[in-house]
């Protein structure tokens, strides 16, 4: 039988390097840990070859006593915990006690410092029976790890490319950079300076390490509710990207990667973005630390929440209420700076004036943002009123605009005096302005104070039809039309059997269908908002969804997929002509309902052309 034997210490520490030091950039995440736990406000690194020849910190921190040197060289020794309490709280980054000693075991590894007060600094090796020896430094610490897995051939054979050690290294200090704002940070790989990053406010330091494109392509969150507060920007839908590497997400200062949360953010983002585009976002979460453990994984990127689905609801809810805006005159994309989802805009620094520096700041909690009135009913109605106005469906140049009256009250045309056309508009009017024509029967043409505006009428439209569905659902209101004449199409009898089984269903969903023969279906009713659709085309594409998921999936996961098709169908078509009057009814609901940036596929409804721009295109004052 074997023998059981106590391992050798080293051996002990060889193991629990293993999983603590993973790649140099685990081993200066370690470091920078423990500087910003120092109170450090500015901190230096140098990295040789990818940081496994050399990693250097150099902080100003509060340093280590003379006495102390080799105990923080030792396996589970900390001043971070003293207890249970202090472990069930934690507030710093470091506080394993493992991650000096784990590094001492697999590389050269030398501390110097000096404490604030002290005479003069002390630098110790971590080498068997060392002992300190004065140092020159004039405060705080540098902590150098030198020949990464020396002793150990066989772990370094498994790292990558200098450049690609490099670009894990740059990351994590750009990680940490992000969280503290207030502590300045350079970045030195070879004797070359990659970065220098002064104190700064937290936008500043986001634009800093994000870019500025993504922060003049982001919104602005922040959201509160009882232990729970976020802060940060998320991508506008219309902006993302495919880039899969783009959501930094931090708890209680700490970068982490946890399943709970990206989840929430793929369901937050669920309709309003388009294909396989991912969303970016840089969130600051804070919650009282007994609420999250993260003595979860030795490299501390991961983290349990006590109560996940909390946790889950108040993401998916803070990010949702951002997105969910109505449109607004600062949000609007732009098309010459953004060509096909190309180049974002500068930083908005109005938009990131008020963003304070914590991470985040003391939040008022943010009610969820109401529902327009009826889209449709209100658009066909208000179309109907005004048809007497005897508008062109193109208007030509110079043509009166007519503006509308709060609750669909008409307004005179806004004429200049001297000219006879209409006035220009100021900044304070509309953020989609006016109509002005329609383009080949898809586009409408419109006019704000900033320029040039473009929409894209059936995406709008679908957008609108498919929020005003849901609330309809969620209140069980959904007001239905009856038809004339049913609408008759043939069916297979899986069609007609599925058509009795939900028959309950069907209703609630605002449709009355029937059986009308062996192998046809009649359509009776339909809801009211997608009178104007086709209802065959609509009652196939609901009877399919039927027969394939079933009444119990399409009450969850499936109905809002199965109403953004519904909506699709309902939405006014391309090459149908509109008027001015509808066109502008269009424009006002698409200023009142949520969303309204991205159709239900996630493809953008409008984009903007400034004066500025337009002045570019056609070189004026060139």
């Amino acid at each position: 039988m074997p023998t059981i034997a106590r391992l050798p210490d080293l051996l002990i520490s060889q193991i629990a390097a293993g999983e603590v030091v993973e790649r140099p950039a685990s081993v200066l995440k370690e470091l920078l840990e423990n500087s910003l736990d120092a109170g450090s406000k500015a901190i230096q690194v140098h990295l040789e070859e990818g940081g496994v020849k050399l990693i250097r910190i150099t902080d100003d921190g509060c340093g280590i006593a003379k006495d102390q040197l080799a105990l923080a060289l030792t396996r589970h020794a900390t001043s971070k915990i003293v207890s249970l309490d202090d472990l069930e709280r934690v507030s710093s980054l470091g506080f394993r006690g493992e991650a000096l000693a784990s590094v001492a075991s697999v590389a050269r590894l030398s501390i110097s410092s000096r404490e604030r007060g002290a005479s003069h600094a002390w630098k110790l090796k971590a080498d068997p029976g060392a002992e300190p020896e004065p140092a020159a430094l004039m405060a705080g610490t540098i902590v150098e790890m030198r020949d990464l897995y020396y002793n150990t051939p066989a772990r370094r054979k498994f790292l990558k490319a200098e450049g690609t050690e490099f670009a894990h290294c740059a990351d994590a200090v750009k990680r940490l950079a992000l969280t503290r704002p207030d502590v300045a940070f350079s970045l030195t790989h070879n004797g070359r300076n990659l970065f220098q990053l002064a104190p700064a406010d937290s936008p500043r330091r986001i634009a800093d390490i994000l870019g500025d494109d993504f922060l003049g392509a982001a919104r602005r969150l922040e959201a509160a509710a009882g232990p729970l507060a976020i802060a940060g920007f998320a991508i506008d839908p219309t902006r993302a990207t495919d880039a899969k590497d783009g959501q930094y997400v931090f708890v209680n200062g700490r970068f982490v990667r946890d399943k709970v949360i990206a989840h929430a953010l793929r369901e937050a983002y669920r309709d309003v973005l388009h294909g396989s585009r991912q969303p970016a976002v840089c969130l600051f979460i804070n919650i009282d630390p007994a609420l999250v453990d993260v003595n979860v994984h030795p490299a501390k990127t991961e983290v349990r929440f006590r109560d996940s689905r909390a946790m889950h609801q108040f993401v998916f809810h803070a990010i949702q209420r951002t997105l969910a805006a109505p449109v607004q005159a600062e949000s609007a994309p732009s098309l010459v700076e953004r060509p096909a989802y190309g180049a974002t805009p500068a930083v908005d620094t109005q938009k990131t004036a008020n963003f304070s520096a914590s991470y985040p700041p003391p939040l008022r909690h943010q009610g969820s943002l109401g529902v327009a009135e009826p889209a449709a009913a209100a658009y066909l109605a208000f179309a109907k009123a005004t048809q007497n106005l005897g508008t062109p469906a193109y208007a030509p140049a110079g043509a009166p605009q007519f503006t509308f009256a709060p609750h669909g009250e008409r307004a005179q045309p806004a004429m200049d005096s001297q000219s006879g056309s209409p006035a220009a508009q100021g900044n304070d009017g509309p953020p989609l302005g006016y109509a002005l024509a329609q383009l080949h029967g898809i586009y409408i043409l419109a006019q704000n104070g900033r320029g040039l505006v473009l929409i894209d009428m059936h995406a709008a439209h679908e957008r609108i039809l498919y929020e005003k569905l849901k609330t309809a659902f969620d209140n069980r209101q959904i007001a239905t039309q009856a038809l004339l004449i049913p609408a008759v199409f043939s069916a297979d009898a899986l069609d007609i059997a599925a058509v009795e089984e939900h028959g309950e269903a069907l209703a609630d969903l605002g449709f009355a269908i029937a059986a009308l023969g062996p192998n046809q279906l009649g359509v009776r009713s339909v809801p009211a908002l997608l009178q104007s659709g086709d209802p065959a085309a609509l009652a196939k594409s609901l009877i399919g969804e039927l027969r394939e998921h079933g009444i119990s999936q399409l009450a969850t996961a499936r109905r809002n997929e199965l109403l953004a098709t519904m909506a699709c169908h309902g939405a006014v078509r391309a090459r149908r002509q509109l008027t001015l009057p509808e066109m502008n009814a269009l424009l006002r609901q698409m200023e009142e309902t949520e969303r309204a940036g991205q159709c239900n596929h996630g493809r953008p409804t409008w984009t903007e052309l400034s004066l500025d721009q337009l002045d570019k295109l056609f070189l004026r004052g060139q």
